[in-house]
């Protein structure tokens, strides 16, 4: 029962720990397809944008401290609110990128996918992409 007591007065006091989750203004949000935009904002906005609707569990520690480092290594990466800060060969990789890890199923994450299956693309929404995304060379 005494390391019942630690762990619970651990896990309180981890909740004091102030944990950073904010949508800073959106700078030049993504421009492009409309079924394109529909798919990205749908499966991809949640961590790749300063949209991030914050889920009830991002607010309760340990899981917070995750979802919020997720998020923000997820911006750092990609970043569909400042997309068209992006020059041309950064986005032109950036689809490509996303595109290759859409198809071996990195992304969305499968972890995320399991609790929020709506996330998940199909394979007409892959096609649409891949449809999308200029061949090498050829640029946005």
């Amino acid at each position: 029962m005494k390391k019942g007591g630690i762990l619970l007065g651990i896990l309180l006091l981890l909740q004091l720990v102030p944990v950073e989750r904010e949508n800073p203004p959106v700078r030049a949000d993504f421009a492009g397809p409309e079924d394109v935009r529909e798919i990205l904002v749908r499966s991809c906005y949640d961590c790749h944008s300063h949209q991030t609707p914050w889920p009830w569990y991002s607010r309760i520690a340990p899981i917070s401290f995750f979802v919020a480092h997720d998020v923000n290594e997820a911006r750092d990466h990609l970043n569909f609110s400042e997309w068209r800060t992006y020059g041309a060969a950064k986005r032109a990789e950036l689809m490509s990128e996303m595109i290759e890890k859409v198809e071996k199923r990195k992304m969305p994450p499968p972890v995320y996918v399991l609790m929020h299956g709506s996330k998940k693309l199909s394979g007409s929404e892959l096609q649409i992409l891949r449809n999308w995304v200029p061949e090498p060379g050829a640029g946005p």
